[in-house]
């Protein structure tokens, strides 16, 4: 008899001596970041240049990329969760959804800043919680269409084992939904913190009317070497970002990953399993697993009513499982939140017709065809991202080693903020003799492109491993193993990336369509270099109502294009 080694389970001093580093670093880092915000208040700080200043803005970054993207994880679970359990609430909060992942950055702009300087006048934290609103608006909706899409597309037959052996809430959250979506929840997460980093340097450095708002970090450091066409400043910001990102990929990314790809749906094992080495490192820290022991676990004991397992039922009429029920609390919490969102509606709608009604027709029309122009550039951006990142995410998908191997360069390609790259792409295609009108569909296609790419990885990778080797066993050809075993599974994930891309690349128009480089503007006409315009030249009725012409467009879109083809694929290919 062959026996295997196992991981030995006595504590190991260096493992436990470096997480104790990584609790000292992330206590070091919510000093630093309360000094920061408790600072007396300096709209527009000035930003060193050195390399060696690099570090601190980095780290003060990352932080508020950890701090939005915090918020953005529990929105997600509880905005998707509610919508998917409540269909009353979910007629409502749906909507809500998609109107607010079509406002752009700068769309929240203004209220933030004015609410915000309101409530903290003398500090610095205003200006803080304005930069990480604005990371979160980058961040959260593409994770809560995921989490919610992925609630939505659970098997019956599941749903009924869980409803038979009664479990409650959390024991059904636990053990049902949260590994049904977490595989797309892990994926969009990566794309959640490269949207963040996408548009780092105007949630850093922004200009609204007159007054110019800057923090200290990463975003606002590239700002100013663009400004000031300092190479290598440019050079050494885009090197701390890179390094950034690779780091978060190891540290994070990584093994959240593989600890993920355990809750694939399957029955038998799979043949090559993927491994982090960070992750068996931390499962052996005797830290952690009295972390565990002492406080997680009994936190989820007592959440977990303990019930006998029941006997399954004989087939009959009356056998039917009960109806789930949302908790009392989350009833009463989705009522008082509803009624506080359609309070906000009533009082913005008000708002916005006082604004909108003092702008003369002659707005209104040069609004429209702006608006036609870039909706014409957002679809050219999903159709091109779509020609090949579906051929290219199943290919990574499908294996499990060429997904390890190209994970981290995926990942870093799209934390990259595409905009730091947009006047070299700008320059070259102008001297290439592209038109700035073409040339905004390709730095839309930049930052959108990720969006489709995650989602079809994340769809391919949830491919069980017993239907592939049906498809080997029976011969399938390449035809049929793409419309067999392929397709069924990425559609799904197909279509939350589509809706996501198109958000962005609404949300990406305002620095694509309006870009700076040569010392000169590029700007195609179009939506997106209005709310520009408008933003920076401190015009709110503008800025309002190309907002708001919007969101009416994306709802629309979502309304006649995505959401039926989001319950075709409930219907088609939900098991």
């Amino acid at each position: 008899m062959i026996t295997r080694p196992t991981i030995t389970q006595t504590p190991s001093v260096l493992i436990d001596g470096a997480v104790a580093l990584v609790l000292c670093a992330v206590i070091f880092g919510l000093v630093l970041m309360a000094r920061e915000w408790q600072a007396p208040l300096q709209s527009a700080v000035v930003i060193n240049l050195s390399p060696w200043a690099l570090p601190g803005y980095a780290a003060l970054s990352f932080l508020r990329g950890i701090a939005a993207y915090g918020l953005s994880l529990l929105f997600t679970l509880i905005y998707g969760y509610t919508a998917a359990h409540a269909p009353r609430a979910e007629r409502i909060m749906i909507p809500i959804l998609d109107i607010l992942q079509s406002i752009p950055v700068l769309g929240f702009l203004p209220g933030a800043v004015v609410a915000f300087m309101a409530v903290f006048p003398d500090t610095n934290m205003g200006l803080e919680l304005v930069s990480i609103l604005m990371i979160f608006s980058g961040q959260v909706w593409n994770m809560t269409f995921s989490f919610y899409y992925s609630l939505k597309n659970i098997p019956s037959d599941l749903r009924e084992a869980a409803a038979v052996y009664h479990f409650n809430w959390w024991q059904r959250f636990c053990r049902l939904e949260l590994p049904a979506s977490i595989v797309g929840l892990s994926w969009n997460s990566m794309m959640s913190m490269a949207g963040g980093w996408f548009f780092l340097m105007i949630c850093e450095a922004f200009t609204l009317g007159e007054h110019s708002f800057r923090l200290p970090g990463l975003g606002s450091y590239m700002s100013v070497a663009i400004a000031e066409h300092n190479v290598p400043a440019i050079i050494a910001g885009s090197c701390a970002m890179m390094g950034i990102i690779a780091c978060v990929d190891f540290l994070i990314w990584r093994p959240v990953l593989v600890w993920a790809q355990k809750f694939r749906l399957e029955d038998t094992a799979s043949a090559a399993h993927e491994d982090s080495r960070l992750l068996r490192w931390m499962r052996r820290s005797w830290l952690l697993r009295q972390l565990r022991a002492r406080v997680t676990h009994p936190i989820s004991e007592q959440l977990s009513t303990p019930t006998p397992p029941a006997p399954l039922p004989a087939p009959s009429p009356m056998a039917a499982p009960r109806p789930f029920r949302l908790p009392s609390a989350v009833r009463v919490a989705s009522v008082l939140f509803g009624l506080a969102c359609a309070s906000v509606v009533v009082v913005g709608g008000i708002r916005f017709a006082q604004l909108l009604l003092a702008l003369p027709l002659a707005a209104w029309q040069e609004i429209f065809s702006g608006a036609l122009l870039t909706w014409l550039r957002v679809m050219g951006a999903v159709a091109l991202g779509s020609l090949w990142t579906v051929p290219v995410g199943i290919w990574i998908g499908q294996s499990d080693r060429r997904r390890k191997r190209l994970q981290p360069l995926v990942q870093m390609a799209a934390s990259f903020p595409a905009p730091m790259l947009y006047p070299l792409v700008v320059i070259l295609l102008h001297r290439a003799g592209w038109e700035m009108e073409l040339t905004a569909v390709i730095l839309m296609l930049l930052g959108t492109q990720w969006y489709l790419l995650f989602n079809i990885i994340a769809g391919a990778s949830t491919v069980p491993e017993d239907l592939r080797e049906a498809a080997a066993a029976y011969h399938f050809t390449p035809k049929q193993r793409w419309w067999i075993v392929w397709w069924p599974a990425v559609f799904p994930y197909l279509i939350t990336g589509w809706v996501t891309a198109a958000g962005g690349a609404w949300n990406a128009s305002i620095v694509a369509e309006y870009v700076s480089a040569e010392r000169r503007l590029h700007v195609a006409h179009g939506l997106g270099s209005m709310i520009s315009i408008s933003a920076g030249a401190g015009q709110p009725v503008v800025l309002a109502a190309g907002v708001v012409t919007m969101v009416v467009i994306v709802v629309v879109m979502n309304r006649l294009c995505w959401r039926p083809l989001q319950r075709f694929a409930q219907v088609r290919y939900a098991a």
